[in-house]
């Protein structure tokens, strides 16, 4: 029996066993108290009077009344670049010691994120509970004492000014606690490599010596790492080498589109733990295998409020109108999407994130992501979310007997002056019928949203299918320099970025 597995399960267990059901509720509440309490005195608190809000009856209405909502474009402009100029105090205490890039596939420079001291204690807390939440999953004492491989960006981070700067992963994995360097793997010489194919390639050459119980990182890096082991060592699939294999700790996108191709890569099942982790903090993770959906991180240095996703409150470039209402976790229902708006201890103040979700269970505070504000496919009124283009890829996988990792779409005004949704679809099938394809789309979509089905019979003429190898996606990602990180393609193009895309495929 494995001594050590069984004190690090029984000590996970007791933990779980004596911390009971955390109110979240309470948790917000002492959230939003304790940033105001830390950032009163910052320029931005000055401005808006945060002891004013700390002395009212009803702290999270007199919040929400007195500040606006930001995205990224207007609080940089209006506060963040102050912190590159050198000055202190700016929406949170003293200053950043880092800052994390991030940038979607729409954006031509990254965006510089702030990650405080405290954020990063508040990502590692959020870590080390969803250790413990591995208690509600039925996992082999032995499990305990094997080696997590953790693949993200480059953990060696570029120095600027009086900051380090690096996609998120990174800036975690450069931060993770001392105890557990032991189970981390590929290890920090290996994961310092910035270059992507030679962190890969080294990985796959030092495979052998380790005994992987768990991975973790976006799905479709991952599987790239396990082709590349699984090639250098002539595997028929991983667990010939990682017999041990049993955990992945999937982040990044939507585990599902990936389910498919990531199970031909296995020798027998592993578990499916669904983590949100973005660059302005730990959101969220799955905490019992029950369900897919993941619990609200509520006391982690992050307060939340969720917008009702409804055309009255978007403007056209998918940010809020500022007089869109803002719910508490107290007044939001389930079967309603929401624009998630956090306030963080890294000085974000009623920040547009960018993603939708949906309650799954209120009293759990437990969400799955719904798709992204800006990329909602509503050219023409069909209203797709992420989750429904999701779906009806799936029923392409099912139906065509193919697995389909990645796809992008865009609603796009074609050659006759009509719009089409017109997918790209990354399969590798041989000679693809794409007429029946798309009619298959369409059939689908027709049936899972009434919106959409009232979009085709006016504006939306109809759906074209570009097949293309999956290999074009990661082309594409490399070829924009996002290779290893939490960046990674939007389901979703405008339609300049989708000009771009059809230029780099040659169609």
């Amino acid at each position: 029996m494995a001594i050590l597995g069984s004190i690090i399960k029984g000590v996970i267990h007791a933990k779980d066993v004596f911390s009971g059901e955390p109110n979240h509720v309470e948790e917000q509440k002492n959230v939003l108290k304790n940033l105001l309490e830390s950032a009163k005195n910052t320029q931005f608190g000055k401005h808006y009077n945060f002891k004013a809000i700390l002395d009212h009856e009803k702290q999270e209405k007199k919040f929400a009344d007195s500040i606006p909502y930001f995205d990224y474009n207007q609080i940089h402009e209006t506060w963040w670049h102050k912190l590159h100029d050198g000055e202190t105090d700016v929406t949170w205490p003293d200053k950043p010691s880092y800052f994390a890039l991030s940038s979607g596939t729409t954006g031509k420079s990254s965006k510089r994120i702030p990650v405080t001291d405290e954020m990063i204690e508040a990502i590692k807390q959020a870590g080390i509970k969803q250790v413990f939440a591995l208690s509600n999953f039925d996992l082999p004492t032995d499990f305990f004492e094997k080696e997590i491989m953790m693949l993200g960006s480059s953990t060696e981070l570029k120095e600027k000014n009086d900051h380090l700067e690096g996609e998120i992963s990174g800036i975690s994995a450069s931060n993770i606690p001392f105890w557990f360097k032991g189970y981390y793997k590929p290890g920090e010489e290996i994961a310092k490599i910035d270059d992507w194919d030679t962190r890969v390639q080294t990985i796959a050459e030092r495979a052998k010596d380790w005994d992987i119980g768990a991975l973790s990182g976006i799905p479709s890096w991952i599987e790239l790492m396990l082709e590349k082991v699984i090639d250098y060592h002539h595997l028929n699939h991983i667990h010939e080498i990682w017999p041990n294999l049993q955990v992945f700790t999937s982040g990044g996108v939507a585990f599902g589109p990936y389910e498919k191709s990531f199970n031909a890569l296995m020798g027998q099942p592993v578990t499916i733990i669904d983590t949100y982790l973005a660059s302005e903090g730990f959101i969220a993770c799955q905490m019992r295998p029950e369900t897919t959906s993941m619990q609200l991180i509520t006391d982690g240095g992050i307060y939340f409020e969720f917008v009702p996703f409804k055309p009255e409150y978007i403007k056209e470039d998918g940010s809020l109108l500022q007089e869109a209402p803002a719910l508490t976790l107290t007044e939001v229902s389930l079967n309603q999407d929401y624009i998630l708006v956090i306030s963080t201890v890294s000085g974000a103040w009623r920040y547009l994130i960018g993603d939708t979700i949906e309650f799954t269970d209120i009293e759990r505070a437990e969400i799955k992501i719904t798709g992204r504000t800006k990329f909602f496919l509503n050219t023409v009124g069909s209203q797709l979310s992420v989750n429904k283009m999701d779906d009806a890829v799936k029923h392409l996988e099912d139906t065509f007997s193919t697995k389909i990792p990645e796809y992008t779409i865009c609603a796009k005004r074609c050659e006759d002056g009509e719009f089409y949704h017109c997918w790209y679809l990354g399969s590798d099938i041989k000679q693809p019928d794409t007429t029946e394809m798309a009619a298959s789309l369409d059939t689908f979509l027709k049936e899972a949203n009434k919106n959409y089905k009232v979009a085709r019979s006016k504006a939306l003429k109809g759906v074209r299918v570009t097949v293309v190898r999956p290999e074009t996606f990661y082309d594409w990602n490399a070829n924009n320099k996002k290779k290893g990180g939490q960046v990674k393609m939007e389901r979703v193009m405008n339609e300049d970025t989708f000009a771009e895309w059809e230029a780099f495929t040659g169609n």
